[in-house]
């Protein structure tokens, strides 16, 4: 007998069980999905799910903008 694994050829998620959303781009920090992404990955085909993970990368930078910094903590007298 064998042993077989059943798999299914899809494209996998890219969560990474970090599920924050950030408050003002609706993005998650951990996978940078969108709530309605996550909502319908289960639904999409794999053509949407490849496009989706091809986008996810260039998201990252929306969440790393610095709020504020030195110059906002700074007392202005």
């Amino acid at each position: 007998m064998t042993n077989m694994v059943w798999k299914r050829n899809e494209v996998e998620s890219p969560c990474v069980q970090i599920c924050v959303v950030h408050p003002t781009e609706r993005i998650c920090t951990g996978c940078y999905r969108t709530i309605d992404e996550i909502t319908r990955w289960s639904k999409m085909d794999s053509g949407e799910r490849a496009e989706i993970m091809e986008n996810l990368p260039s998201r990252a930078p929306q969440l790393s903008k610095r709020r504020g910094g030195r110059a906002a903590r700074v007392n202005k007298s």
